[in-house]
């Protein structure tokens, strides 16, 4: 499905560029995000600091279906494991700037200034693995996700207006009630929704179908798919 995803920078992001992504971050260079708004606001502020600015939060839909679309490389962590601790301090070896992994998308947890603080104490063999990961157990949910090549910046796409929300919104329910009416899965409907002349209509503003409810579309598709 669709999910609703923040970017915290110290100016909008009006579109997306690879190349000005930070050298050594958790999961390698890219585009990241978060699912928690309040975590990109914070950034947004810290780094807006550092650069004079008040800091700004851009909105994203990403199309979770990439997941499970065997085109796509992925790697996703649910939560602080030995997994992502070995993922993490590969991709923060600053001895090379290249990046250490060919994946498309990856999502986990973050390493803030805490866990990034226990990190550097684990590398110097001042705590073990084990103690290192059962500290993490009790640390607060964090989440983010890294758009690490050009093709994965296909399943994001940002909000910077009321009609683009519209036509998440109005997705999102075509795309649940396709899966149950139609008995689709995920990629099934998606494909049927996104590759229809009744999405084109309605990611084109001028025809001001985003203004429609989302059951009136449905049934601008419907009729299309008889057809």
């Amino acid at each position: 499905m669709i999910l609703q995803v923040y970017h915290g920078s110290y100016t909008k992001i009006d579109a997306v560029d690879l190349t000005k992504g930070q050298d050594n971050r958790d999961f390698g260079k890219g585009f990241y995000v978060t699912r928690f708004r309040k975590h990109a606001e914070t950034w947004a502020r810290v780094i807006g600091g550092k650069r004079g600015t008040e800091g700004f939060v851009t909105e994203c839909m990403f199309y979770e279906r990439a997941f499970t679309d065997k085109t796509y490389k992925t790697l996703r962590f649910d939560d602080y494991n030995e997994e992502w601790l070995n993922f993490v301090v590969l991709n923060r070896d600053m001895s090379t700037q290249e990046q250490r992994h060919d994946y498309d998308i990856v999502e986990g947890p973050v390493a803030d200034d805490k866990v990034q603080n226990k990190i550097e104490l684990y590398l110097k063999g001042k705590i073990s693995k084990t103690d290192f990961l059962t500290e993490l157990k009790y640390h607060e949910q964090t989440h983010q996700i890294c758009f690490c090549t050009r093709k994965s910046l296909q399943m994001i796409e940002l909000i910077d207006d009321e009609p683009n929300l519209n036509v998440r919104i109005i997705g999102e329910s075509i795309l649940e009630t396709l899966m149950i009416e139609r008995n689709l899965n995920e990629i099934e409907a998606t494909d049927v929704f996104y590759s229809s002349k009744t999405f084109a209509l309605l990611s084109d503003q001028s025809t001001e179908f985003y203004k429609k409810t989302w059951q009136e579309i449905y049934k601008l598709l419907l009729n299309e798919l008889k057809q």
